[in-house]
């Protein structure tokens, strides 16, 4: 191969003449070729690297491969495999390969070439470098009104363009009102604007329309997309959630112009700041905006990691334009992230106290962890009722004195005298034997099977007998030294009978020394004794007592009999002894619970603050004293009303570092083969996060702002300029990595990024900055021969134009009409959707998928604020993102569909209709001319021309026409949607005005952003 070089870089030298200028730039030239070409088997990715190749690296690139031969020697192409590589016409030897369907341009293949000549001099791509703001051109033009125009001139200058003149100023109202609210400017506001011939009057309108609180609205729309957000989780039983109160959080954020660092750390881990506000917790429910899966087959585990995963993807994608998610599975093919590099970042999330799964059941499916939250209105409500369920449950003087006396009297109360028994016999069935020890206890022992009934029979009470008791007693003999069982195993006891004469004696009660105990009379036992038979302090004597329903006559042999139940093959008690008491009522006062007991038998003055409000809790809970039954009916009574207010409030998933778990590296992204564990960090190929900066979410959200990270500002900015101009600086707004689109303006979009950093992360301040500039107000008016030359507009010879995005198309025609519900925030609405949307949902019986169409008003609220199925979008948002992953592209488009809503859709139809009758009641009667005039005033900003208004009235009398040999139709046509129908005038003018509003409605200079 080394031989061949010179003759194949002889047959390649008339490429010298596609040479430019200057030395080669690495990274806007070379890097993207190889980046392209070479990458995906020479690059970053040693589990697919080839040949022992790497090209990413200098180092590497210079090294000799498996092959022996060395791909790059600086100054020397004709020495240069990868040169000789490209050339050849050796389909064995030709790279890339035939099979890629790749193949080198022989300007690009010169551009290597002559690179290799200068040195192969390697640089970090331009995304990775650190931000330094450029140098403002001199220019003594006119035309730059800020920074940004100097830039944009400049690169105008070097291709011989100039820009265009400056848009008329109804056109820069409207694009200014579509771009920073969403709305078009109503006629009152138009008018205003251009009656106003002040030097700062377009300055003015740009601070109206920021401060206006529509802003927050419009802005929000492309960060919904951005963070995947929707009304619910996703797949078969697709719950519904309240994440819309979230949705609210981001738009009152953006109008009260939260600096972007701030905006970011609260999203990203507003529940790990210190003594986090309900706002900040409610802020971090970016990240549980993702799909939650609550179908049968789904394996909880597996669900937990594809969240896992999501949840780096959009946090990469949103503030470092990178494509992490290519490294779940395998080293990055063309970045330099390592997989190790996607797991660490996976650690900053793998702590929420989560299953990966939505509980069953019902419409809402919210997952853990989650918070009560709702608009402030009701936080002020709740907080209220929660005030005073907290003072109505401080005890009264008068409670408080019946407490004491209470305490008093126990105190007062006789002391019960227990007398322990021998046994006079003990036996027991399936092989258990039981001896009767010195101390008089009972010891279980030999084979236990899972059942067992224990006989004892007890000497005769020399006195009456009130109650019995049964302690159970650890032993050293027993396994863990047990608390008088045998084993850990649940031993369960299901009767105890107490007998005299052969004759069973009724039982009225009983006690537990740490649960509730609970028989019937015939001695069968509740649920309350499984748990005291299977105490968890192994340790701990513990006892059972039980009161007959009338005591035991003295001098009568008694009988006890104990019947067992265990889950277990070991048996019940293993150490035991029985005592009998004689003192009247022992009862009365032991139906408290044991640690009452043992509070009250302290003397008063040694007991501690905890054991004094444990005695007052339970004296006001069960107490019959008029004081404290007045007292608990008003605490009762507040705590139920505070309750019942806060479970109807919204539950909003959020974050949590609860539940801190172990991240590994997974071979191939498959979670169920873990490799080594690895800790939470930031990409190397980044600045490190500070040594000071915990190493948790908060951590990470304070390095993606630090002044070093080169990636976020740079981001952010390209993504509103985007916004304003359609396509970013950087036209792969979701990938700046090295396969990332060139940079049209590499020098303007650095300083954006140190302007927007140094600004304080001011959002405002930089929207400001970009619609004030010359460039932005420049006409949209495209020459053939821009078109030619630039038909992307990259250059930005001229104003953007492009087709609005579904959701601003339906608010132009709800705002033009004036039905547009201005009202903000709240609960998802449910707007005109074509007749069983959601039909197709319901393939089980677990919930009910009919569509609940709103009333009212509620039809015209934003479209913002439409609720968002993730397995239905709504029908009429037919260019919207998924809302299933992170998008921060806007999808343009003039597909079919568009022109199918915006002419047949309800919303559409009504709005015409409505829009009709706006304008009738706005000029002098049946004046057609002056009410065609207004509508189009209304949807286009401006007075249609002579021209635009003879077809306007052709339209007219055409439909005017048709509806008059068809009066039905007419009203058939006006009764769509359910705003109101007063039609001021003849049905079948009033149809004929509304078909052309239609038509309005749907010109493409409405439909457009010019």
């Amino acid at each position: 191969m080394q031989r061949m070089l010179p003759a194949l870089i002889a047959t390649g030298i008339a490429l010298s003449s596609n040479l430019r200028a200057g030395p080669i730039d690495f990274r806007t030239q070379v890097l993207p070729v190889l980046s392209e070409n070479c990458f995906n088997c020479h690059g970053p990715d040693a589990g697919t690297r080839k040949g022992g190749l790497r090209l990413d690296r200098r180092d590497d690139a210079l090294r000799p491969a498996e092959s022996g031969e060395i791909a790059i020697v600086p100054g020397k192409p004709e020495e240069s495999s990868l040169i000789a590589r490209l050339l050849t016409h050796d389909p064995d030897e030709i790279m890339p390969p035939p099979e890629s369907k790749k193949k080198l341009s022989p300007a690009s293949i010169e551009t290597l070439r002559q690179w290799i000549k200068e040195g192969a001099e390697y640089r970090n791509h331009w995304a990775f470098e650190p931000i330094q703001r450029p140098t403002v051109p001199e220019s003594s033009s006119a035309w730059p009104k800020n920074p940004i125009d100097v830039f944009v001139l400049e690169t105008l200058t070097k291709h011989q363009l100039k820009p265009s003149p400056e848009a008329p100023k109804a056109t820069l109202l409207r694009r200014l009102s579509l771009d920073l609210t969403g709305l078009p400017p109503s006629p009152e506001e138009l008018n205003a604007f251009l009656t106003d011939t002040s030097p700062g009057a377009y300055e003015a309108a740009v601070d109206r329309l920021l401060a206006s609180p529509h802003y927050g609205e419009r802005m929000a729309l492309p960060w919904l997309d951005a963070a995947r957000f929707a009304d619910s989780n996703g797949f078969q039983q697709d719950g519904d959630t309240h994440q819309y109160v979230w949705r609210d959080w981001v738009v009152r954020a953006l109008n009260d112009n939260m600096p972007f660092d701030q905006f970011t750390i609260e999203q990203l881990a507003g529940d790990l700041l210190p003594n986090a506000t309900l706002d900040q917790k409610i802020a971090s429910a970016f990240n549980r905006n993702h799909l939650l899966n609550g179908e049968g087959g789904a394996i909880p585990e597996e669900q937990r990691n594809v969240i896992l995963f999501d949840r780096v993807d959009v946090t990469s994608t949103n503030w470092l334009g990178l494509t992490m998610a290519c490294a779940q599975c395998h080293d990055h093919k063309y970045d330099p992230i390592p997989q190790r590099d996607f797991y660490r970042m996976m650690a900053f999330f793998n702590h929420v106290p989560e299953t990966g799964m939505p509980p069953s059941g019902g419409q809402y499916r919210i997952a853990d962890p989650w918070i009560h939250a709702g608009p402030p209105e009701q936080l002020a409500k709740l907080a209220e009722l929660e005030k005073k369920a907290a003072e109505t449950a401080k005890p009264s003087p008068a409670v408080l004195a019946a407490l004491t006396e209470w305490e008093t009297s126990f105190a007062a109360s006789p002391q019960i005298q227990w007398s322990t028994l021998r046994p006079d016999s003990a036996i027991a069935d399936h092989e258990v034997k039981l001896e009767v020890t010195p101390e008089h206890d009972i010891f279980a022992s030999g084979p236990a099977p899972d059942r067992a009934n224990y006989i004892i029979d007890l000497p005769a009470p020399a006195e009456p007998v009130t109650a019995l008791r049964i302690d159970v007693i650890p032993d050293a003999r027993l396994p863990m030294g047990g608390s008088g069982r045998a084993d850990s195993g649940n031993a369960v006891l299901t009767r105890l009978r107490i007998a005299v004469d052969g004759v069973e004696i009724p039982l009225a009660s009983a006690l537990a020394d740490y649960s509730q105990a609970s028989f019937s009379a015939d001695g069968v036992l509740d649920d309350g004794p499984k748990a005291w038979a299977y105490h968890p302090e192994v340790t701990k004597p513990h006892f059972l007592m039980v009161q007959p329903s009338s005591a035991i006559p003295a001098g009568r042999p008694l009988r006890l009999t104990l019947e067992f139940q265990s889950s277990h093959v070991r048996h019940q008690f293993g150490r035991f002894r029985i005592s009998t008491t004689h003192t009247p009522d022992p009862l009365a006062r032991q139906q408290l619970p044991s640690p009452v007991i043992a509070i009250l038998a302290k003397p008063a003055a040694n007991r501690s603050e905890k054991e004094k409000q444990a005695l007052r809790e339970h004296f006001t809970t069960t107490s019959s004293h008029p004081e404290v039954v007045s007292y608990r009916i008003e605490k009762d009574k507040a705590t139920a009303a505070f309750r019942s207010f806060r479970d109807a409030l919204p539950k909003v998933m959020i974050m949590s570092d609860a539940k801190p778990r172990k991240t590994h590296i997974y071979s191939r992204g498959v979670y169920t083969s873990p490799l080594e564990e690895v800790s939470s960090g930031t990409p190397e190929v980044l600045p490190p996060m500070a040594p000071d900066l915990p190493a948790n979410r908060l951590g990470l959200a304070k390095w993606l702002m630090s002044p070093e990270n080169p990636l976020t500002s740079r981001v952010q900015v390209n993504r509103y300029w985007q916004l304003f101009f359609g396509i970013g600086l950087v036209k792969s707004s979701e990938n700046l990595g090295v396969q990332a689109d060139p940079t049209s303006h590499p020098a303007l979009l650095d300083w954006l990024a140190a302007e927007f950093r140094e600004s304080g992360w001011n959002v405002k301040h930089m929207h400001r900055i970009i619609v004030t500039s010359a460039t932005y107000r420049q006409a949209a008016k495209a020459t053939p021969d821009l078109l030619e030359l630039d038909p992307e507009n990259r250059l930005l010879a001229r104003a953007p134009r492009f087709r609005l995005s579904s959701l601003i198309l339906r608010d132009i025609a709800l705002a033009s009409s004036d039905l547009l519900n201005r009202e903000m925030g709240g609960k998802p609405v449910y707007p005109y959707q074509p007749s069983g949307i959601w039909d197709g949902l319901s393939i089980t019986k677990e919930r009910d998928f009919t569509y609940p169409q709103s009333k009212g008003n509620a039809l015209h609220r934003r479209s913002l604020y439409t609720f968002w199925r993730r397995t239905a979008a709504p029908g009429n948002m037919f260019d919207a993102s998924s809302r299933t992953i992170c998008s921060v592209k806007p999808s343009l488009t003039n597909t079919p569909i568009h022109a199918l809503i915006t002419l047949n859709d309800i919303t559409w139809n009504e709005a015409a209709r409505a829009l009709a009758i706006r304008v009738m009641q706005e000029t002098p009667t049946n004046d057609t001319q002056a009410q065609l005039r207004r509508a189009w005033l209304r949807v286009c900003s401006r007075e249609p021309v002579a021209k635009e208004l003879e077809i306007l009235m052709r339209s007219f009398e055409t439909a005017r026409k048709e509806f008059s040999a068809d009066p039905a139709a007419a009203n058939r046509y006006l009764s769509h949607g359910e705003a109101a129908r007063d039609v001021p005038a003849d049905p079948v003018y009033v149809a004929a005005l509304s078909a052309v509003c239609l038509s309005i409605l749907n010109l493409d200079e409405a439909l457009t952003r010019g």
